[in-house]
């Protein structure tokens, strides 16, 4: 029997995080808990599982989410930090990095065309990183062409 991963799942609150409950099934079979940066409605399976921090617009506030991050993983330890992206993404793969723990990124379903600003900085910094579209292959060249996950 494999061990069960602590995973902490990382993102903004609306479309990003709605992409990364697609992983629920998998999540499930793990123990896992989630960090969004804005107030809003959570569906009942993440509620009680969920932190929230400050909303940076990359701004100053930027600051405040490294701190949290540093709070939170310190805390927590998990084994895996895991992002589609936007805003809380960076900070906490950044502090993540320096204490060790792998960093999972998925470029969100709505990068078509282009690579979004996070996926950008977090190419760089993940231990695994996967795009959905194939045409984005030439950007992130190291990454790993997932198809549609979410």
């Amino acid at each position: 029997m494999s061990r069960r991963l602590e995973i902490c799942v990382v993102s903004s609150i609306g479309g990003h995080l709605d992409e990364v409950l697609c992983l629920l099934p998998v999540l499930n079979e793990n123990d896992f808990f989630v960090v969004t940066n804005a107030e809003g409605s959570l569906p009942p399976e993440i509620e009680s599982r969920t932190i929230r921090i400050a909303h940076s617009q990359r701004d100053w506030k930027l600051m405040v989410n490294l701190w949290e991050a540093w709070k939170i993983l310190s805390e927590h330890r998990p084994d895996v930090i895991i992002s589609c992206g936007a805003g809380p993404a960076v900070p906490f793969a950044l502090v993540g990095k320096v204490l060790g723990i792998k960093v999972v990124f998925i470029e969100t379903f709505a990068a078509v065309k282009k690579p979004t600003l996070t996926g950008r900085i977090l190419y760089y910094f993940s231990d695994l990183f996967i795009y959905q579209w194939k045409n984005l292959s030439e950007s992130y060249p190291k990454g790993i062409y997932g198809g549609s996950i979410f």
